[in-house]
């Protein structure tokens, strides 16, 4: 599936070759026919295949996909072929080699936090590098992640800089909130045990447990099973969250991970290989 259109892919292409390819122009060779083929150079979680090819496409050039997006590759296995202009492969090369690099790095992240958390929900945040929304989003979804919020439109998250400003009791928020919003899940983020408490008495039905460490988390989960409650909240550590830490965070009691690590990852290496066309 694609989650660039033409536009957008189409933007790309303009940014690398605005006037011209000079060194294919000036060569004489971007009319001869060739192919290449987009290789793994490592281990990884493919995201982004589709939108290489058709950069192929809308350059001129013909591509098929190979591996597709979520597809768990090894070193060496092919992910893509492309023939056509000499032209147009040049000018779609880096470009896509950039874009399946750069999304698959992402999906990887995300798909080694996915295999640490053993089934537990993994929800990467809206702390995208902005302009990359959408393809970012793919790249969670291809590593077995979900969203835990795109913007600030579709979830309520009750944060303490929203606190700051109101002065009512926390139990009166929630209701205000329940009565303007009456089919979304009131959420509310949380910096210790003490306001976890407070907000989950209130009625909050989840609690966002800032840069808690395992062990609060736990402490945290403790304290919610000696007090009486309807509905326990659920509990998201979030904040810190990563491969090497999140079956910690899982065995603390954690309900689900909210991570934004993925979109600090380094990209994944693909190697290109071009050749004449037979």
């Amino acid at each position: 599936m694609l989650v660039l259109n033409d536009a957008q892919l189409n933007a790309l292409l303009q940014d690398d070759v605005p006037f011209g390819d000079i060194t294919t122009d000036s060569l004489g060779i971007g009319g001869q026919l060739g192919q290449l083929s987009f290789q793994t150079r490592q281990a990884m979680t493919v995201c982004g295949s589709e939108e290489a090819c058709r950069l192929f496409e809308l350059a001129g050039a013909q591509a098929t996909r190979v591996l597709p997006s979520g597809a768990v590759a090894q070193a060496g296995e092919l992910l893509l072929q492309a023939h056509g202009p000499v032209a147009g492969l040049h000018r779609a090369w880096k470009a896509a080699q950039t874009l399946v690099e750069w999304a698959s790095g992402i999906s990887s992240a995300t798909a080694a936090i996915v295999a640490a958390a053993n089934g537990l929900a993994v929800a990467c945040t809206r702390k995208n590098v902005p302009g990359t929304k959408a393809l970012s989003a793919k790249a969670v979804k291809a590593g077995g992640g979900i969203l835990h919020r795109l913007g600030l439109s579709e979830t309520i998250l009750v944060f303490a800089e929203h606190r700051l400003y109101l002065d009512e009791a926390p139990a009166d928020t929630l209701a205000r909130l329940r009565r303007t919003q009456p089919e979304k899940k009131l959420a509310v983020e949380v910096a210790n045990v003490s306001e976890a408490l407070m907000w989950a008495q209130a009625g909050a039905e989840v609690l966002q447990l800032e840069k808690f460490t395992p062990e609060a988390v736990a402490a945290c989960r403790l304290a919610l099973a000696e007090i009486q409650l309807p509905t326990r909240p659920l509990l998201a550590a979030a904040g810190g969250i990563h491969a090497n830490n999140a079956a910690a965070y899982v065995a603390a009691g954690a309900d689900f991970l909210v991570t934004s690590a993925p979109y600090w990852a380094p990209p994944k290496d693909v190697q290109v290989v071009f050749g004449a066309h037979p």
